[in-house]
């Protein structure tokens, strides 16, 4: 009985990882699609100037994709580890030593992106409530908090997973 459901658990905890996986995927595709999207409009622009007839509104637009290239792709870059950290300190450790460092790390983490999270969710609401707009093409800037607020929570998910992965023995340093 006791290694069926602990059977369950593992696979339980493999959706949860799965599907967190899969949500950062996603998101990383619309940061993908935004990326492709602010070059373009850059690369028209440029050429377009050569020709005297800039595009209106392209500096509020690379923002505005900038920024959802920036938070989009950050649950997806923490999943797969892609950040530049310096580890050389703690490999003199014992693996003990070091997972109990990578959990305090990723909960500091977590709280962190919590804290941040939040934050963009009340200032995405200040935004819309006060309808503030860029100024050329009056676009809403709520949208963008909004959606690197929730990228934000994505990534706590992803540090949820990589702490329960240091504590089970399965996280690959």
């Amino acid at each position: 009985m006791g290694c069926r459901h602990g059977r369950q658990k593992e696979k339980s905890m493999n959706g949860f990882e799965k599907t967190v996986t899969e949500i950062s995927r996603f998101l990383n595709g619309i940061a993908g699609i935004s990326l492709i999207f602010l070059m373009s409009l850059t690369i028209v622009d440029v050429i377009l100037r050569g020709f005297n007839k800039p595009l209106v509104g392209t500096y509020e637009l690379v923002a505005l994709a900038g920024a959802v290239v920036i938070g989009f792709s950050m649950p997806q870059t923490a999943t797969l580890r892609g950040h530049i950290y310096v580890d050389f300190l703690i490999a003199k450790f014992s693996r003990k030593v070091r997972n109990l460092f990578n959990i305090a790390t990723r909960l500091l983490v977590l709280l962190l992106l919590l804290f941040i999270g939040w934050n963009l969710f009340k200032y995405g609401w200040d935004l819309q409530r006060s309808g503030e707009v860029s100024l050329t093409l009056q676009m809403p800037f709520y949208p963008v908090a909004y959606g690197v607020g929730i990228c934000c929570f994505v990534q706590c998910l992803v540090m949820v997973c990589d702490i329960i992965k240091i504590h089970g023995g399965t996280f690959d340093e």
